[in-house]
């Protein structure tokens, strides 16, 4: 093919997102002719979206170089951006900071001003939140707007906002920081960006989401993500994060089979690729699938896999120690991992869990401290979905430590957020403990509709480690109501159940009148009701007939 019309052809399959067509075409090219600069950018830009970092990268300098050739210096400078955008994000620092040295070098007196001048202040943005550093972050982010505006670029102006947004909601902020990483991506959204910028703002947005316990928004985000790599013909970045959420918000909202379906693909697809970003989440999300429907084995692999890719196994591994019996074991890890949570979002994660084990160990006043943080959090973040789990982890220690009735309260405001979020199997794990505190209180009808209710959910969902013990509470009951009547008095109350007079009942078990009716007499004041009725239905709330 003439280099005039692959020039054309490239172009082609770029415009409608077919990567793969245009790597081939450029490809077959650049092994004919050495390609233009621009063409070099392209050629780039389709390795990139394809999975083809390394080669990416190679194609970045050679266009870097024929810039420089050319005494385009502008253009070299924003080859380096590009350049140091991909290596830091995937994790090659000292490269990144040298390339951003070099732009910095080029941009000599007489081009300082420039568009190119922003871009090197928003890679120096994200390289410093990356670091940790987002004071510094926002601060360069905020420079780098201003280039934006003046220079009327949008991939400037949405890679700056997203910066900006992500840092503000670190520093604490979460509510301005949500609020400008939603008018960045409607840029994204409408096209206006270019694939790189629009790939990393979907992944952004959706981890600060994560990051802030805004479901609502990250399923949102999340499916408009879906929605824009399915556009991306053979498209390889950006697509393991959507995956990773996808499965996570599944597990959420109760899809259980269907989400261990896709994170079994995602796994797979993400761990056959040379670079295996995003398989981490993908494993750990599948892990925990296996644990909340009892497939210990299988929920150990996954996590020890999710670790070896750099993903932390916890709080998930310490849950699975606990759901074993080794409450030891879980105990040590979930506070080493509690240690090491620097952050406010990393803290957030760990500390339910960290609730769940301490009650485990019978440390209530730990729990205690680790609730109250957890509560303070989501009254910052005012997130719906963190304040229904702050609020199931109190309930908790409140059941704990025999405060039933307020237990009842708080635990009843997180089911009703749950359900709001469509979050069924947070709601019926709320409704167990609501069941067990109403028994604490003697009301047993209430209590036992509770833990019915959690039952069929668990049933439904397949979570059988949560219905096993749902059932055993249920046996509990029932054997400490049998416990209460002596064998004579269970029988003569299985009479009553069905509907026997005390003449029937008497004839039955070779009794008199007279006898029955001092056996009901002793029913009734140890089961605390005031009639046959009211005996009839205790019966059949325990199971005793």
């Amino acid at each position: 093919m003439r280099p005039a019309a692959a020039r054309r052809s490239a172009g082609e399959a770029l415009s409608r997102h077919a990567w793969g067509d245009a790597y081939a075409i450029l490809s077959d090219g650049d092994r004919h002719h050495p390609l233009a600069p621009d063409d070099l950018e392209r050629f780039a830009l389709a390795a990139h979206m394809i999975g083809k970092d390394p080669e990416s990268d190679d194609l970045w300098t050679r266009a870097h170089h024929a810039w420089l050739s050319d005494g385009e210096v502008s253009r070299a400078v924003r080859c380096t951006f590009w350049l140091g955008v991909n290596l830091v994000v995937s994790g090659r620092w000292a490269q990144s900071a040298g390339w951003l040295a070099r732009g910095r070098r080029l941009l000599d007196a007489t081009q300082q001003g420039s568009v190119e001048e922003g871009y090197l202040l928003a890679l120096e943005g994200l390289q410093r939140y990356l670091a940790g550093h987002a004071v510094d972050a926002k601060a360069a982010a905020d420079e780098a707007l201003t280039f934006a505006t003046r220079f009327s670029d949008p991939d400037l102006q949405t890679f700056a906002m997203v910066t900006i947004g992500e840092s503000r909601i670190r520093l604490g902020g979460a509510g301005e920081g949500i609020r400008l990483l939603d008018e960045a991506m409607i840029a994204v959204t409408a096209g206006e960006v270019s694939p790189i910028v629009s790939g990393l703002a979907y992944c952004a947005v959706i981890a600060a989401c994560h990051e802030i316990f805004d479901l609502r928004r990250a399923k949102e985000w999340t499916a408009e993500l879906s929605r824009w790599c399915a556009a991306q013909q053979e498209q390889v970045p950006y697509r393991g994060v959507c995956l990773a959420h996808r499965v996570e918000i599944m597990r959420l909202q109760g899809d259980w089979s269907d989400a261990v379906d896709e994170a079994n693909q995602a796994c797979r697809w993400l761990a056959s690729l040379p670079s295996v970003r995003s398989a981490d989440a993908a494993y750990y999300q599948l892990a925990e699938l296996h644990r909340l429907r009892g497939e210990y084995g299988d929920a150990e692999q996954a996590y020890r896999t999710a670790s070896g890719f750099g993903q932390t196994a916890q709080p998930g591994l310490a849950l699975l120690l606990l759901a074993a019996g080794d409450t030891g074991a879980a105990e040590r890890a979930i506070r080493t991992a509690l240690d090491g949570a620097s952050d406010q979002g990393a803290r957030c994660r760990i500390l339910p869990a960290f609730v769940e084990v301490m009650l485990a160990a019978g440390t209530i006043e730990v729990a205690r401290t680790a609730a109250a943080e957890l509560a303070a959090a989501a009254e910052r973040l005012r997130a719906p979905l963190l304040t229904a789990i702050s609020e199931h982890m109190t309930g908790a220690v409140l059941l704990a430590a025999g405060d039933a009735r307020s237990a009842q309260a708080v635990l009843g405001h997180a089911v009703a957020t749950f359900r709001e979020l469509d979050a069924p199997y947070d709601a019926a794990r709320a409704r167990l403990l609501i069941g067990l505190a109403c028994r604490e209180t003697g009301d047993e009808v209430t209590a036992r509709l509770e833990i019915e209710a959690a039952k069929s959910l668990f049933l439904e969902l397949g979570a059988a480690p949560d219905l096993l013990r749902a059932e055993e509470l249920e046996l509990k009951a029932t054997t400490r109501a049998a416990s209460l009547l002596t064998v004579r008095e269970l029988e003569v109350l299985r009479h009553v159940a069905v509907g026997k007079s005390n003449r029937a009942i008497a004839d039955d078990l070779f009794l008199s009148e007279k006898t029955v009716a001092r056996h009901l007499s002793k029913i009734f004041i140890k089961l605390g009701v005031t009639s046959r009725s009211a005996a009839t239905a205790y019966a059949h709330q325990h199971n005793l007939v």
